[in-house]
């Protein structure tokens, strides 16, 4: 049976090789067929880790034995551990769910707050985030990596808050960035500073307080008075 299993890896392994010519820089993908495989089987083997042990005890080698790849191809393709991370945030930011049209801005922002509750509060999601939360703050990579999966949440989530100042909901100019922000840091201040339940009502809190600043326009403009701030 073992012998089985290491002819399995040796051709996966082979496969790999010729579908890979040359280092992947960490974080980027390949379209299609086995480096598509590859990928996927790696990743999830790479979220399961984070989750059951945390950034720290990411291992390569268990990695490559969890996917059931070769581990030189884990090596050659995503370098480290923190080649893993980066890779895995890119892709979460790739698979997250589209934004809500609930047909208000109070009710797509109560989404989101609850869509940001129930990751955190997953068990399984919840100790990913923690983990990569954890590598983002000792490895600027990661930090670099975690900061762009933020990003590209958010300028998924932009168009509510523009719906929301066509609709005449809140002033013009409001920063949809700004906004979002404000609904879901309450959330992550008590996931990761305090560790205080995350309930509903936290969230819903977290809305109202977000949504009243928005209507008295604490967020409009906010974009030209960080620029007039910015030294000649």
């Amino acid at each position: 049976m073992s012998r089985t299993v290491a002819e399995s890896m040796a051709l996966m392994e082979q496969e790999t090789r010729l579908s890979e010519s040359r280092p992947a820089t960490p974080g980027t993908t390949r379209p299609g067929g086995r480096t598509a495989k590859v990928r996927r089987a790696v990743l999830d083997a790479t979220l399961e880790a984070l989750a059951e042990t945390g950034f720290h005890a990411l291992n390569m080698d268990r990695i490559a034995a969890g996917a059931g790849v070769g581990k030189t191809t884990v090596y050659r393709r995503w370098g480290s551990p923190v080649g893993l991370v980066t890779d895995l945030l890119h892709d979460m930011a790739e698979q997250s769910l589209p934004a809500s049209d609930t047909g208000s801005l109070a009710g797509d922002l109560r989404a989101n707050a609850e869509l940001v509750r129930t990751t955190l509060t997953d068990p399984r999601m919840g100790a990913v985030f923690r983990a990569v939360i954890a590598a983002a703050a000792c490895d600027e990579e990661c930090a670099r990596a975690l900061a762009g999966f933020y990003r590209t949440r958010l300028a998924e989530w932009a168009p509510v808050v523009t719906r929301g100042t066509a609709r005449g909901e809140i002033p013009a100019g409001t920063d949809p960035l700004e906004l979002l922000r404000a609904v879901s840091a309450p959330l992550y201040y008590r996931f990761t500073v305090t560790r205080e339940e995350l309930d509903a009502a936290v969230a819903e809190r977290a809305v109202t307080a977000a949504l009243a600043a928005a209507r008295d326009g604490v967020f409009a403009g906010a974009r030209d008075e960080a620029r007039s701030a910015l030294p000649e």
